[in-house]
């Protein structure tokens, strides 16, 4: 089994706060993260899409009572939203009675109800993490391991698979089975072919400007529900939509969010693509590797940083721009080549900026210098940079 990087910050999440919520895509590994710290310490496990412990819960009060003593983990909290409002009563009474750490450990798809009731009935209470897809950083150094997921994503199930085929036949039915039965469920009433087309036009434009009105033009819908869709995906942790640094205010910035399919196995399983040797020939290889870099260094860095694109009229660019604690910048360029070259853009952009640190991202290991202020080093070297600062 992989071992999660979030297993020690959840941990310690739960050592910090009373209740933690743990959320992402299903089937992205939260429930065996879950079990994994439930070994580590008494507690007590909840499936709510399960009926029996469903029933279990039927008296929650009585339920908690019998078990105040232990972690309770709620997986699929959205199943029962009416627990929110019990929580916080357990919550403000285990304060009362002295015990402010380890309480409960929620889970679920990142819904909108989700995030909305929560944060209504347990603000101030609750601490929460995103769990994304499996990261290179977690399935080894080797080339081939990470080259496999780059293709595949990161979703276990989908990365793990004995071959290909049966890797892209389980995005498929994952696709399909949330279009058509997890997003309904979750309240948003968007036919199921409309947003199957939107998630692929995503994928088609894989790191580009988000543009509503071509969108919408396409979809043949107004530019509010481009919009709306587009925050139901955000919202379902499916995809980043990038920020653009607005701090310059002497510049002519680029305004529109760049928009990314997080997990690149599924963006394949989108576009049709199935094996290693179609991807490297397509054309939107050299996005889908930069997707995949970004949510790698974004997961690396340390909680509280933020994460933009720099872009201004003038041509000056940085793929991505982190803003760790104490305001440090990082401009990271990626390239897709084992003889990166730093962009005229790249140079400009960190003359406006004056960043921390300057570098670019690629495939290969060796660190080296491209220039006074702006080197060139792999993913497992910038990795460890962030994780120092």
């Amino acid at each position: 089994m992989i071992q999660r990087e979030a297993l020690p910050v959840v941990t310690s999440m739960l050592d910090r706060h009373t209740a933690v919520g743990l959320l992402g895509p299903r089937q992205v590994g939260k429930t065996t993260l879950a079990l994994a710290i439930a070994k580590t310490r008494r507690a007590v496990y909840l499936d709510l899409e399960d009926r029996e412990d469903r029933a279990k819960i039927a008296e929650p009060e009585l339920y908690l009572a019998q078990h105040n003593d232990k972690l309770v983990i709620l997986d699929e909290i959205q199943q029962a939203p009416n627990l929110f409002a019990v929580l916080r009563g357990q919550i403000d009474k285990g304060r009362r009675q002295g015990r402010r750490t380890g309480q409960f450990l929620i889970l679920g798809s990142a819904s909108p109800d989700l995030l909305r009731q929560s944060a209504e009935s347990l603000a101030g209470r609750i601490a929460y993490f995103d769990l994304g897809p499996l990261s290179p950083a977690e399935v080894g150094p080797s080339q081939k391991v990470r080259d496999r997921l780059w293709l595949r994503g990161g979703f276990p199930e989908s990365f793990t698979a004995p071959d290909d085929e049966v890797s892209r036949e389980w995005r498929d039915a994952f696709i399909k089975t949330y279009l058509e039965r997890d997003i309904p469920q979750l309240g948003a009433r968007v036919p199921a072919e409309t947003l199957r087309r939107f998630w692929s036009m995503l994928a088609h434009s894989q790191g580009a400007l988000f543009n509503a009105a071509r969108l919408a033009t396409s979809l043949a819908v107004s530019g509010q529900s481009v919009a709306r869709y587009l925050d139901l995906m955000v919202d379902l942790l499916l995809v980043r939509r990038l920020q653009p640094w607005s701090s310059n205010a002497g510049k002519r910035l680029v305004k529109s969010p760049k928009v990314y399919v997080r997990d690149s196995g599924l963006a394949h399983a989108l576009l049709g693509i199935t094996t290693l040797e179609d991807l490297v020939g397509h054309p939107v290889a050299g996005l889908s590797w930069e997707g995949l870099m970004i949510e790698a260094l974004i997961a690396a860095a340390p909680r509280g940083t933020t994460a933009h694109f720099y872009r201004t009229a003038a041509g000056a660019e940085i793929d991505l721009l982190l803003t760790l604690p104490g305001n440090r910048q990082w401009a990271i360029e990626i390239k897709r080549s084992l003889a990166p070259k730093v962009e005229k853009g790249f140079h400009l952009a960190c003359a406006d900026l004056e960043p921390h640190r300057a570098c670019v991202v690629y495939p290969g290991k060796e660190r080296f210098p491209l220039s006074t202020d702006i080197e060139a080093m792999g993913l497992d070297e910038a990795i460890a940079g962030l994780r120092m600062k």
